[in-house]
């Protein structure tokens, strides 16, 4: 039956959709614009890979559920699939041009705008490296999940707790048996071999993952390739790039690892981010971030703190239930335990209100950026042009103690700087929508001096009504 669906599944390539029909009794047909399709990627996993197969999905930005895929086809046949439908997306957004001689040499030049400059890539060394920063205990999650159907091979009734209990009780018996060195040096045996089953497992997961990881700049785009197991190959042309996110872990922001991602419209395995640049230097990161179109922050940028009220309400609040816990155990508990909550609301007080050293936002001509993040800083980049809308949201306590959230509309992700003075985010929302009403959106992906419509400087009437 799976034979005969595959034969009854068929595309079309039309001159303004891509059409494809499937079914054997019923059939279903649905059509996607060019103009909707955001990204086509193709991947293959092990053993269509094995069989010289991939698959081709279409990204519209509609989430993955209303995302379109072909699977699976030839590798040179979906190759073609892809460079076509780009051609005729772009032919598409480029109509008013098409008439331009020159456009009649844009087929010789299409064959090589997949092969480009390497940004960035990454060797079986660096991936170890990187693997060893990736500690995780999935493996222990796998076993859980295979325990269920022990029962059905077995036996072994895993779900008697009479049976555990007697295996701990005996486990127990051996233990106390032994010396106090025996015991802790057991201890550190143990706690030793799950470090490294962590280190293992996180290597092999980055290995998998990431294997071959190159990223190229093309005349198309961004191209990304990555995959042991499972190969996929991803083309993010740059005017689709709406922002950046660089991010680390808490042990590799003590070493200077960073990540890099592009937000976007297509997901990459159901994030709203491709991962373009996952464990590099901040160094390697500049070349991809000026490439996209960006620029990284410099000495010269004005950063801007929080509200010293939004730092003060999130340290009580996050040291509020230890607060509550700490009264509790005075009243019910044995003398001390009170000690326990009491301290820990004071480091939660303590680190709310030194992260809020590290809680920042700055904003330029072009771009706006934020900081997040104590242990692990998370910064955010987009441009101004690309925002879409701004959104000042208050809560009761916000509204009472001044200050707001300020929420900006990002295609394919999410942007709020939190805890702003009110009247600075009146300030900044002004700004920013200056700048949208001063865009001519249908030169969007034009240069930057054609894409600002001189004609409306200043603020633009729809911004006055706001």
């Amino acid at each position: 039956f799976s034979y005969i669906a595959w034969r009854r599944l068929t595309y079309t390539i039309g001159e303004q959709d891509i059409r494809v029909e499937s079914g054997v009794l019923s059939r279903s047909a649905r059509s996607v614009p060019y103009e909707r399709i955001q990204d086509v990627s193709l991947e293959a996993k092990l053993l269509p890979r094995l069989l010289g197969l991939v698959a081709v999905k279409f990204e519209t930005g509609a989430g993955g559920g209303e995302d379109l895929a072909l699977t699976y086809l030839t590798a040179a046949e979906g190759e073609r699939l892809r460079r076509l439908v780009r051609e005729r997306r772009d032919d598409g957004q480029q109509a008013a041009t098409s008439a331009d001689p020159a456009a009649s040499t844009s087929g010789n030049a299409d064959e090589g705008a997949d092969e480009g400059e390497v940004l960035f890539a990454m060797g079986p060394r660096r991936l170890l490296r990187f693997g060893l920063f990736e500690f995780s205990l999935a493996v222990f999650a796998v076993l859980g999940g295979l325990l269920q159907y022990v029962d059905m091979v077995t036996d072994i009734d895993i779900w008697n707790g009479d049976l555990w209990r007697g295996w701990l009780e005996e486990q127990g018996t051996i233990i106390a048996s032994l010396g106090p060195y025996a015991q802790a040096a057991g201890a550190t045996a143990r706690l030793f071999g799950l470090a490294l089953i962590g280190l293992a497992t996180g290597t092999l997961r980055t290995f998998a993952r990431d294997w071959g990881f190159t990223l190229t700049r093309s005349a198309r785009g961004f191209r990304r390739q990555r995959g042991l197991f499972t190969r996929t190959d991803v083309v993010m042309p740059v005017h689709r790039v709406q922002a950046l996110v660089i991010g680390t872990g808490f042990m590799r922001y003590r070493f200077g690892w960073h990540g890099l991602s592009f937000v976007s419209l297509a997901q990459d395995a159901g994030n709203e981010s491709h991962v373009v640049a996952p464990f590099a230097q901040m160094d390697e990161i500049a070349p991809i971030v000026a490439a996209a179109g960006f620029h990284l922050p410099d000495e010269r940028i004005n950063w801007h703190r929080a509200s010293r009220r939004h730092r003060d309400d999130t340290a009580i609040i996050s040291a509020l239930p230890f607060v509550v816990a700490a009264i509790l155990g005075a009243v019910l508990a044995p003398l001390g335990v009170a000690l326990i909550p009491l301290g820990l609301a004071i480091v939660m007080a303590g680190a709310q209100l030194y992260a809020w050293e590290f809680r920042r936002h700055a904003i330029d001509l072009e771009q706006i950026f934020s900081t997040t993040g104590l242990m692990s800083p998370t910064s955010r980049i987009s441009t101004r042009q690309k925002l879409h809308s701004v959104e000042i949201a208050q809560g009761p306590l916000a509204r009472w103690r001044g200050y707001a959230t300020v929420h900006l509309g990002l295609a394919g992700g999410s942007f709020s700087i939190p805890g702003i003075p009110l009247k600075t985010a009146r300030i900044l929302r002004a700004s920013i929508l200056d700048t949208i009403a001063a865009t001519d959106y249908s030169q969007i992906d034009a240069p930057l001096d054609q894409a600002f419509n001189t004609d409306q400087s200043g603020l633009a009437a729809n911004l006055v009504a706001t």
